[in-house]
């Protein structure tokens, strides 16, 4: 089944393909030590970096009022 999402962070708007199951995820960031979670940009790019989202690199983000600029 394919579970890919795109989506954008609640907190930087950062544009991201989620990849695995959100259980999966959780499970995930719940194993990471402290130093790997000292910030959102830390755990995404560990979620990235262990093929769990896909950080797109397209220039494209979300204002904290809803609104994806291109």
């Amino acid at each position: 089944m394919d579970r890919t999402r795109e989506l954008h962070s609640k907190y930087g708007g950062v544009h991201f393909t989620q990849l695995a199951h959100a259980r999966e995820i959780n499970d995930f960031v719940r194993t990471l030590p402290g130093d790997k979670k000292d910030s959102l940009f830390e755990v995404m790019q560990e979620l990235h970096n262990h093929g769990y989202i896909r950080i797109e690199n397209d220039g494209e983000w979300m204002d904290p009022g809803g609104e994806v600029h291109p």
